[in-house]
């Protein structure tokens, strides 16, 4: 599965029925749960980072970037919006960039 294919599968959860979908289960509790799930997942990612688990790292990337769009998609931030926020960077140094902010 592709991230794009992720990013579908998420937004067409929207409006899903929470008994049928672990997605909108999430959408119904509101942004701050997924947003919540998020920082569970990024932090489990970081301790296998840490730990030095290759397999255990993959597991926890990939709830990340899950969590990571359910989270852009409760406060309805797209897949697009992200890329075009990457693409916009990629015109400016990384040093050039953090100094705008």
């Amino acid at each position: 599965m592709s991230i794009y294919d992720l990013d579908k599968t998420i937004q067409s959860r929207k409006g899903a029925d929470p008994e049928s979908s672990w997605t909108a289960k999430l959408f119904a509790k509101g942004p701050e749960k997924c947003a919540e799930k998020f920082g569970e997942e990024a932090i489990e990612a970081i301790i296998e980072a840490a730990k030095g688990n290759r397999e255990g790292l993959i597991s926890e990337a990939a709830d990340s970037l899950y969590h990571l769009l359910v989270m852009c998609a409760a406060r309805d931030i797209t897949l697009a919006d992200i890329e075009a926020e990457l693409d916009r960077r990629t015109h400016q140094s990384g040093i050039a960039e953090k100094a705008s902010r």
